[in-house]
Order: structure tokens, then C-alpha cells, then sequence
């Protein structure tokens, strides 16, 4: 199981997203705590400049950016949410 952590920004886009959604990122982070569920949830690394960071799909709309913290992938730290967009 990883452990994962929420910077602030990552926390003040989620209070902006309706409840019903908010609900569905719940259900996804708690999915993503498996790493036997990383295939469904189409766990991949980016490139440019988030280089170092990797992104879930919570739907077909939004995403979640996120990084390793450690090498053994053991904590993971969720960065922003959102569309399409966070990744400009």
C-alpha cells in the first residue's frame, strides 16, 4: 500500500470541484493506494516539464498529477487536479 500525502494547491482545486466529483476522487485516490490498481487507473509517467511526476486518470475529463517521494515508490504526494490543463 503507499502512503500518500496532498500538497495545498492540490487541496484547494479539490474544495473547487462539485461534490459529486469530489466524491469520485475520493473513490480514485483510495484505488491508487494499490498499486495492483495503477493498470486501471492508467498510472503513466509525463514528460517536458513535469518530467519527474506521474498522472492517474479519475475520469475521462480530469486527472491527477502526482510524485514519488521515494524511490521505492512506498509515498506518493498528489500535486494538482483538474483537466487537460493542469499539464500546461
Amino acid at each position: 500500500m503507499l502512503t500518500v500525502g496532498y500538497i495545498p494547491e492540490f487541496v484547494r482545486s479539490y474544495k473547487k470541484l462539485e461534490p459529486e466529483l469530489q466524491e469520485e476522487v475520493w473513490e480514485k485516490i483510495e484505488l491508487f493506494k494499490n498499486p495492483a490498481n495503477h493498470r486501471e487507473l492508467r498510472v503513466h509517467k509525463l514528460h517536458g516539464k513535469f518530467k519527474d511526476c506521474f498522472s492517474f486518470s479519475v475520469n475521462y475529463r480530469v486527472r491527477v498529477i502526482f510524485t514519488y517521494l521515494q524511490k521505492n515508490k512506498k509515498v506518493a504526494v498528489l500535486l494538482a487536479i483538474g483537466d487537460h490543463e493542469i499539464y500546461r
